[in-house]
């Protein structure tokens, strides 16, 4: 008999069954609903609804389900439309009639909602400590080679010189907002819905409370319509993944680049490349595009649940069910994708010769506004007559430091001959001095925030 059968009496038509049905996705949540079980059992045996030994029984019960589960023993049938409905079949097979008082009071709409919070809560400490190890490897890979010069770009075009570190670790500070974000979100989902029912709470004295405590909740849902039909948290978590693969993308569109014949700046190791079924001098940066790709998926999920919710009455609708397989997939591509980018950053190969290489006095001529404005002249102008030397440099096609003096005075009478002592890149980025700025010491105190941040 189907947990909510008793008012109807045809049989449900077999494609509206599988329609219907979530086992094939909500299985992984075994682990949740069991132990959310187990805590209920414990709540009624205080109400006195169930005397001691019934929750002796319905515990140990459940002890035989998880251990099914964990063995892989565990069979699903035909008439398990979800994983709630499976676990209290299998119960009733295994500790017979008293099985059947285990849903007292409870419905599988704050069933649901605990054991997906239940599940995330879990997941959120194991994305943590994955999203640490990548900045780790951030970290390291940034002391490793912290004295590297290499172009900085805006638009894609050259800029400034900055240092490979500085670059590296800009990374690691888009990183850390996502790992506070999600410190953030994991309160928010310590929200316990357990005892809220279909929609208007528990008529038979269970104590939230303390199954709050027993299922290690910081709180409890403050409104149980609210609650049964609440899916910001998962919203939220979508939106965190999309935003934090986003991050990841960037990541990999730049060593895309930069791995690239035509630059070279850095080489993938063997491990996270591929190569051609045709060209066999390929060695393609697949890691780094299936990471760039990623990033339209998790978007896309963010986009489906959001467009699910946003017309739906109160409280509980079945569209609802639409949140699991988005906040399932979610978690599958973070829990690959972040030791994986972790692994590229671990074994990149960076050539600094390369990097100086596409180094170009065109990325000094700030530096030759800054001198001017050092010797007096104002900004707005230095900026217009270092325009005027670089076209000087480009028409008589030279770099700007083999310009004589006499064409730069004839630009700027504020030129001396100390000004070829500009076109030194090494100077350039430690001129860059302040805090956050490319100068070595302001990375090393980066470096040193990161570790503090890390613990």
């Amino acid at each position: 008999m189907k947990l909510w059968g008793s008012r109807l009496q045809k049989n449900t038509d077999r494609l509206m069954e599988r329609f219907n049905a979530s086992i094939s996705f909500d299985r992984r949540l075994w682990a949740a609903d069991i132990q959310g079980s187990m805590a209920y059992a414990q709540a009624l045996e205080r109400t006195g609804l169930i005397t001691a030994e019934e929750r002796d029984e319905l515990l140990r019960g459940l002890e035989m389900v998880r251990a099914e589960f964990a063995e892989g023993r565990f069979q699903t049938q035909a008439t398990d439309e979800d994983i709630h409905t499976a676990v209290e079949r299998r119960l009733g097979e295994l500790i017979g009639l008293v099985a059947g008082k285990l849903h007292t009071g409870r419905s599988r709409n704050d069933q649901a909602a605990t054991d997906v919070r239940f599940y995330m809560l879990e997941k959120i400490d194991t994305l943590r400590e994955a999203l640490t190890n990548l900045q780790r490897a951030i970290i390291e890979k940034a002391q490793a080679h912290i004295e590297v010069i290499m172009p900085g770009y805006t638009h894609l075009q050259p800029a400034q010189p900055v240092l490979f570190s500085h670059w590296l670790l800009s990374y690691f500070w888009m990183l850390e907002r996502d790992r506070e974000r999600l410190g953030e979100l994991e309160k928010r989902t310590s929200t316990l819905p357990l005892g809220a029912g279909a929609l208007a709470g528990h008529a038979l004295g269970i104590d939230r409370q303390f199954l709050a405590h027993q299922l290690g909740f910081a709180r409890l849902a403050e409104n149980s319509m609210d609650t049964v039909s609440d899916r910001d948290h998962i919203i939220e978590f979508l939106a965190w993944a999309a935003l934090l693969q986003v991050h990841l993308s960037r990541l990999a569109e730049d060593l895309i680049i930069w791995s690239s014949a035509e630059f070279g700046f850095v080489e993938l190791d063997d491990a996270y490349a591929t190569g051609s079924s045709l060209m066999p001098q390929k060695k393609n940066p697949d890691s780094l595009e299936l990471l760039r790709g990623k990033a339209g998926r998790l978007t896309g999920h963010l986009v489906t649940l959001l467009t699910t919710v946003k017309g739906l009455p109160s409280t509980y609708n079945k569209d609802l069910q639409e949140d699991k397989e988005p906040l399932f997939d979610a978690i599958d591509t973070l829990e690959l994708a972040l030791p994986v980018t972790a692994g590229i950053i671990a074994t990149l190969k960076v050539h600094p010769q390369r990097m100086a290489k596409a180094l170009d006095d065109g990325m000094l001529a700030t530096d030759l506004a800054d001198y001017l404005v050092q010797h007096g002249v104002p900004f707005r102008r230095s900026h217009h007559l270092v325009g005027q030397v670089v076209r000087c440099a480009l028409e008589r096609g030279v770099p700007l430091r083999e310009l004589p003096l006499d064409e730069f005075r004839e630009v700027a009478e504020e030129f001396g001959e100390d000004v070829y002592q500009v076109f030194d890149f090494h100077r350039s980025v430690e001129a860059r001095d302040s805090y956050g700025g490319t100068a070595i010491q302001a990375v090393r105190q980066q470096l040193a925030k990161a570790r503090e941040r890390l613990g």
